[in-house]
């Protein structure tokens, strides 16, 4: 008669062989959605399921607002999930030689009281490694989108969107919905907004897709936008998993009230969205100017950068004073107690000369968003907001608010 206190073994076993690299790439893909500090122990583990029958390993890390999903090839010999201790995985994953990695789980009852034990196993050309896993069936599944809006999206509009966009947003979490993108969907067009009350950054790109059949939430009106805002967080890991994908590659987005997934190639992102309503954005870009700046684009970015060093010694402001005679911007900075700088530049200048302030970060992050070569400022009263606008295919508009210049 045995102790039931005594040891005994579960046929719950897995076996899969990947390489090193694989695994690294999409676990610290991942990765991403494991939050800091978990609510709850297995929120901290990343949940990975291997399939003998496709022959694939998917990695699934899920904070209950953000989940990534990643699968790709490996040799399984032997069909089964546990959730790992994500931060100890990765860390242990990422320091090993570049070759193939063996990875063993394999479940026993200790004690009762305790239920079951996971143990998992990694060998590599150059050791072994032991960590102790979590069931399978603590993890929550990812959130399921059966109804609601299906459409495809082209992966190079995608990008072009947030890389214009996803810096403006606002850090601010009283703000809620000014810390997401709100994107619009149109048949030909996608237009990219984001603002944090400061300054605002809005982007078209063209759609070539339309929706999929059998969307059982689309109106009636086929010409309807349909307009969600979605978290900064989940955005910047989206860009991060296109990154992954081709220019000309599709991502298919699945959309119904509160919930959005993502899914391209082997990575799928599923995001809570926003909720409240986006500000009237649009409102806010003056119809006219009466002053026009263009300018190239690289050489003034250079010149801020450089007189942003003593900017940041005091109050991050930068003045222009642009010369409508002499067709020149001259830049410069006055940090008391610290010193000062000047920078000048030629440019094509249209309407009267002013003297205007801007805060220096807005003013780089613009630019470097913008990425033409050249770009144009538009300009009515050194208190009123400046548009930049791109001169080539890119279709954004940056608005930004001037900084009142004490006398």
């Amino acid at each position: 008669m045995t102790n039931n206190k005594q040891q005994t073994t579960n046929n719950n076993k897995m076996k899969l062989v990947c390489t090193q690299s694989e695994l690294n790439t999409n676990l610290s893909l991942v990765s991403r959605a494991i939050p800091s500090r978990p609510t709850h122990p297995v929120l901290g583990n990343v949940l990975l399921a291997a399939d003998a029958e496709v022959q694939r390993v998917q990695l699934t890390a899920f904070d209950l607002s953000l989940g990534i999903q990643a699968s790709f090839n490996a040799v399984v010999e032997t069909d089964g999930k546990v959730a790992i201790p994500a931060k100890l995985l990765n860390d242990i994953v990422s320091r090993l030689p570049e070759g193939e990695i063996t990875l063993t789980s394999e479940s026993t009852v200790i004690d009762e009281a305790e239920g079951d034990s996971i143990k998992i196993i990694l060998t590599s050309t150059s050791g072994r490694y032991q960590m102790r896993g979590m069931s399978a069936e603590e993890f929550p599944p990812l959130p399921q989108i059966k109804d609601g809006v299906a459409v495809e999206l082209p992966v190079e509009a995608l990008m072009a969107g947030l890389r214009g966009s996803l810096f403006a947003t606002s850090a601010d979490e009283t703000k809620q919905v000014l810390t997401g993108v709100h994107l619009i969907m149109q048949q030909e067009n996608l237009e990219f907004a984001a603002t944090d009350g400061h300054r605002l950054a809005v982007v078209q790109t063209t759609n070539q897709n339309t929706p999929e059949e059998g969307d059982t939430t689309q109106t009636s009106d086929d010409t309807s936008p349909l307009e969600l805002t979605l978290p900064a967080r989940a955005l910047r890991e989206l860009e991060r998993m296109l990154g992954m994908s081709q220019p000309t590659d599709n991502v298919a987005l699945h959309f119904e009230h509160g919930q959005i997934v993502f899914q391209g190639g082997e990575h799928r992102l599923t995001s809570r969205t926003l909720e409240g309503q986006y500000p009237a954005y649009r409102k806010l870009i003056p119809e006219s100017f009466t002053r026009q700046v263009t300018i190239e684009r690289r050489q003034l970015l250079s010149a801020v950068e450089r007189i942003a060093v003593l900017a940041d010694q005091k109050n991050n402001v930068i003045k222009f004073h642009i010369d409508s005679v002499g067709e020149e911007i001259n830049l410069s900075v006055e940090a008391q107690d610290v010193g000062s700088g000047q920078e000048s530049m030629s440019a094509q200048i249209s309407g009267d000369g002013i003297e205007i302030a801007f805060n220096v970060k807005y003013l780089i992050d613009g630019l470097k968003a913008l990425s033409t070569d050249n770009i144009q400022m538009q300009i009515n009263e050194a208190n009123t907001p400046v548009i930049l606008t791109p001169l080539g295919e890119l279709k954004m508009t940056y608005l930004i608010m001037p900084v009142q210049i004490r006398s």
